[in-house]
């Protein structure tokens, strides 16, 4: 691992604390910022997961990945927990917070919109950021791909009906622009890119030579991606990070137990599956992480920009990078579980 990578713990805490303070010091830079987006989808943070993703997208042979039909159970596991699982205990544990543990602290009205910014959050299994993990985790990028567009295709036809049963609404509305620009920006834009790049490089060297050099040259900038979306995304809430510290806590909570609860769950399975490492790491963190982008855009759509709910998805964004560092140290230290 280069140096970037290694310390990607620290770089990250530093970004956070480099976003929350420019926030505050510019507010109407980051208003400007906040404002250029099409359908709840900010061009620059796209920009920034776009140079993220690219380099990753380049280490896959589009060649091999009619092979990950060979072993169905890593896809599998990644399917079940996304769709059967997680939203449902999502919800269990909303309910159980702040209609239970925190319902001195919260109004009921208030309760009743964090539940739903927390089942938004469950209902939308991540599209982005996944690509970053399984990189850490050294995880198969053919397989990490396919595991990725199946749960985008699936999230077409079941976001709307899940979410709306634990909802209790029958006629949500489901941002669909927002939902294929996001796919389109962040899994196939930068495939084709990566498909293409890998073609080239591969006709001038007639070998892998060249296709290694170039990801050497260019995977820094995944991680320069990944540190600037969030300092971005911590400067958009600095001021609500500041002005409801209390509140943050409340929603964080539940949040982290379901990231880390999924996670264990997922992991044992994939051991008592005996899955390889490459497979497992990247199936349980799918299963952990959430399209945030989605999540946030639906839940301002139902209930307001200023609302408990978006508040809760916007929490969801905040905790999940430093959440989800510490289960990649975790898959990373757990490599001899697996079978090779």
């Amino acid at each position: 691992m280069g140096v970037f990578e290694r310390y990607l713990s620290v770089w990250v805490a530093a970004a956070i604390a480099i976003g929350v303070a420019l926030g505050v010091m510019f507010p109407p830079l980051f208003e400007l910022i906040a404002k250029a987006e099409v359908a709840h989808v900010n061009i620059v943070v796209a920009l920034f997961i776009w140079v993220m993703i690219y380099p990753m997208m380049v280490q896959v042979d589009f060649s091999t990945i009619k092979e990950v039909g060979k072993n169905p159970k890593g896809l599998m596991l990644t399917l079940i927990i996304n769709w059967l699982i997680k939203p449902f205990s999502m919800a269990a544990l909303g309910w159980l917070f702040f209609e239970g543990l925190f319902a001195d602290f919260v109004s009921p009205e208030t309760a009743q919109e964090y539940i739903a910014g927390m089942i938004l959050l469950g209902v939308a299994p991540c599209t982005a950021m996944v690509f970053v993990w399984s990189q850490l985790t050294k995880g198969d990028a053919n397989y990490t791909l396919v595991q990725v567009s199946v749960n985008d295709i699936i999230m077409i036809f079941a976001f709307a009906p899940i979410a709306g049963l634990l909802l209790g609404v029958s006629d949500i509305h489901v941002p669909w622009l927002t939902l294929m620009i996001s796919v389109v920006l962040y899994v196939l834009l930068p495939f084709i890119a990566g498909v293409l790049t890998r073609k080239a490089l591969n006709n001038s060297a007639q070998n892998e030579a060249a296709v290694q050099s170039f990801l050497e040259k260019v995977k820094p900038y995944s991680v320069i991606g990944l540190l600037a979306t969030v300092v971005l995304l911590f400067g958009f809430q600095a001021n609500t990070i500041l002005a409801q510290p209390l509140n943050i806590v409340l929603i964080a909570i539940p949040l982290v137990l379901q990231t880390y609860g999924i996670f264990a769950i997922t992991y044992f399975i994939a051991l008592k599956l005996r899955l390889k490492h490459n497979i497992a790491g990247p199936a349980c963190l799918i299963g952990t992480s959430n399209f945030f982008e989605l999540a946030v855009a639906v839940a301002i759509s139902l209930f307001g920009l200023h609302s408990g709910a978006a508040l809760a998805t916007v929490v969801g964004v905040l905790v999940e990078v430093p959440v989800m560092l510490s289960l990649v140290a975790i898959v990373n230290k757990t490599t001899h579980w697996f079978k090779e």
